[in-house]
């Protein structure tokens, strides 16, 4: 079992910054991707950003330019630098952990950590 822990939400005015960090234990031995999502009220849940296994990072439209995600793989750790919110940024956003081989992949899921902007 994999277990992830968040830390970093919180309230921030628009145009400030917050940095959201996730710290994985357990079983992991065929790591894919680690990254972040985020869930508005009403909405479905969305990538935001994620890292992969060789260091490729995605991100969601609505961020690139503003938000940037790493990683410490020495902690298995990934964190999300998120510069010039927004408030249409205000979600719940989740660590998320991939793991698996060739077509196989399973899903890990922190608890979430609230953020929210202010207009």
């Amino acid at each position: 079992q994999v277990h992830l822990v968040e830390s970093g939400g919180g309230l921030v005015q628009s145009g400030g910054s917050l940095r959201l960090s996730c710290a994985a234990s357990g079983s992991i031995f065929s790591f894919k991707a680690m990254g972040w999502y985020r869930q508005a009220p009403g909405k479905e849940r969305e990538l935001v950003a994620n890292i992969t296994k060789n260091a490729i990072t995605n991100y969601a439209d609505s961020v690139k330019g503003r938000f940037t995600i790493s990683r410490d793989i020495a902690k298995n750790a990934v964190y999300l630098q998120m510069n010039s919110l927004k408030p249409e940024d205000t979600a719940v956003y989740y660590c998320n952990l991939q793991q698996g081989f060739g077509g196989l992949r399973v899903d890990y899921w922190g608890q979430g950590t609230q953020v929210t902007v202010s207009s």
